[in-house]
C-alpha cells in the first residue's frame, strides 16, 4: 500500500514540476514584454510617424542639438538652413524631434 502511494505522488510531482519550471519563465517573458519590449515599439512607432511627416519649412533639432529649417528633404536626406547662409546635409535619421511654433 505504501509503495502505491509513493507512485501516485510521484506521477503527480512529475507533471507538476515541469508546470512548475516552465510557469516562471513564461511570467518572465509577460513581465519583460510588458515593461520593455512593447513601449519599445510604441517609442519607435512614433519616431517613424514623425519622420515620415517632416516637411518643407519645419523646425527640427538633430540628434547632435543643432537647431535648423528643413529646406530640402528627401526619402533618406534633410538639408537643413542653420543661417542666412549655410546649409547642412543630413540623414533623415538623424533627426531628433520637431519644434512646434505655437510659442
Amino acid at each position: 500500500m505504501i509503495e502505491t502511494f509513493d507512485l501516485a505522488a510521484a506521477a503527480n510531482g512529475g507533471s507538476g514540476g515541469i508546470l512548475g519550471l516552465i510557469l516562471p519563465f513564461v511570467l518572465m517573458f509577460v513581465i519583460f514584454y510588458f515593461l520593455l519590449i512593447r513601449p519599445q515599439q510604441k517609442k519607435q512607432k512614433t519616431r517613424n510617424a514623425m519622420l515620415s511627416a517632416l516637411s518643407k519649412g519645419d523646425k527640427v533639432v538633430t540628434i547632435g542639438g543643432l537647431h535648423g529649417t528643413i529646406v530640402e528633404i528627401t526619402d533618406d536626406i534633410v538639408v537643413l538652413k542653420v543661417n542666412d547662409v549655410t546649409k547642412l546635409t543630413f540623414d533623415r535619421n538623424s533627426i531628433s524631434h520637431s519644434v512646434s511654433t505655437d510659442a
